[in-house]
């Protein structure tokens, strides 16, 4: 799969541009390569959904900013498709339906981009789901695929989303002739005021259902468990809101499905602790190791892997094993595990033990003798951490 460019490049626009430039770049894109008027160019298409997509994250406060954040992964990164949901599953039709009304009725593009059966409504989008998923320090590491039951309304397969009785044709409102919207002139001192308000025959439907479905009772949408697999891709943090396009719930009678919003929470481990994108382990090591030195077996997010222990390894010694940590969710490689040496001083010891001890505590090599080029705690961690 290609790698995704980043939004603001497709658009054209800097990191700080206002919601008027994102508007008015993409209707720009839009015209520029809207299929119809492009039919020699097979790549017309793509470009049109690729502006459309960039455009429903960036034109989204919320969205927005958490692509500002995480990247791609922060609005997209579950659904393995296009992050704006239009590479996964949405047709055309979808795109002109939610994006088509930033051109205005008085644009001659006005009959391009109105495809919304013809009376210039908008399809209305459903309600967004939000989930927490827990993961364990592996699958935060390397991602993981997760299949899960979400309940969720989905669309009606009697009537086909509707409303209607074995999903038979509507007809259109009297009241609004089709449109949802009723138009009040009043005439004031100023002149002619027009006012338009949800039509209240049709309750903003255009349509008009003769005979209810009975499975949905008119909804044209029911309330089921529905499975979902999601991707989380490594390097995901807690408290990190990923985005699943078309997953939330399908709105009654017909539209777009809002969006599945997946909260990260990160189970924490018995051993390892997070550090960014590296991970620490807090080894403890006999005082006869440490002067000794031993090879010792220590837990990984991967298993479990032996290190040699040089002998005279002093309290406080940092040990670094690249590429041991966590993903990076941008796709910059590893992190690394960082192993902190404790050296384990004996409470209690027998009369034997306590004797020999005795027996060096005058030792030349027993005596503390640091070299000048050995650093402190706190400047073995600064090397490490900057």
């Amino acid at each position: 799969m290609a790698k995704k460019r980043d939004y603001y490049e497709v658009l054209g626009v800097d990191r700080g541009a206002s919601a008027d430039d994102i508007k008015k770049a993409y209707r720009k894109l839009a015209i520029k390569f809207h299929p119809d008027k492009n039919p020699d160019d097979p790549t017309a298409e793509d470009k049109f959904k690729e502006a459309a997509e960039a455009y429903s994250i960036l034109s989204d406060e919320n969205k927005r900013q958490r692509y500002d954040q995480f990247g791609h992964a922060g609005v997209g990164g579950a659904s393995g498709g296009g992050a704006g949901g239009f590479g996964g599953g949405f047709s055309m039709d979808d795109i002109f339906s939610q994006f088509g009304d930033i051109f205005g009725d008085s644009s001659p593009f006005g009959d391009i981009f109105g495809r919304q059966g013809g009376n210039g409504r908008r399809v209305r989008k459903g309600s967004d789901l939000r989930i927490k998923l827990k993961l364990n320090l592996e699958e935060v590491a390397n991602g993981v695929e997760k299949k899960i039951k979400v309940k969720r309304h989905v669309t009606c397969n009697t009537c086909g989303g509707n409303g209607a009785k074995n999903g038979t044709s509507l007809t259109n409102c009297n009241g609004c002739n089709g449109t949802g919207q009723v138009r009040k002139v009043v005439s004031t001192m100023l002149g002619q005021m027009v006012s338009t308000t949800t039509c209240p025959t049709c309750n903003g439907d255009g349509k008009i259902i003769s005979e209810r479905c009975d499975s949905c009772a008119g909804e044209g949408r029911l309330l089921q468990d529905d499975l979902i697999t999601l991707n989380i891709p490594g390097g995901v943090a807690e408290g990190m809101q990923l985005s699943m396009s078309g997953k939330g719930n399908v709105p009654a009678r017909g539209g777009v499905a809002g969006d599945l919003l997946i909260v990260i929470e990160e189970e924490e481990d018995a051993l390892l602790k997070r550090d960014g994108n590296n991970v620490v382990f807090d080894m403890h090591l006999s005082f006869i190791d440490a002067a000794l030195g031993t090879s010792v077996e220590i837990p990984t997010i991967d298993g479990k892997a032996r290190i040699n222990i040089e002998s005279g390894t002093q309290a406080g010694k940092i040990l670094r094993l690249k590429g041991k940590g966590i993903k990076d969710l941008n796709g910059y490689g590893k992190g690394d595990q960082l192993v902190h040496i404790n050296v384990w001083t004996p409470q209690q010891l027998t009369s034997d033990e306590r004797s020999t001890l005795e027996s060096l505590r005058h030792s030349p090599n027993f005596q503390p003798k640091p070299g000048k080029n050995e650093k402190g705690f706190f400047d073995k961690m600064k090397d490490f951490f900057h």
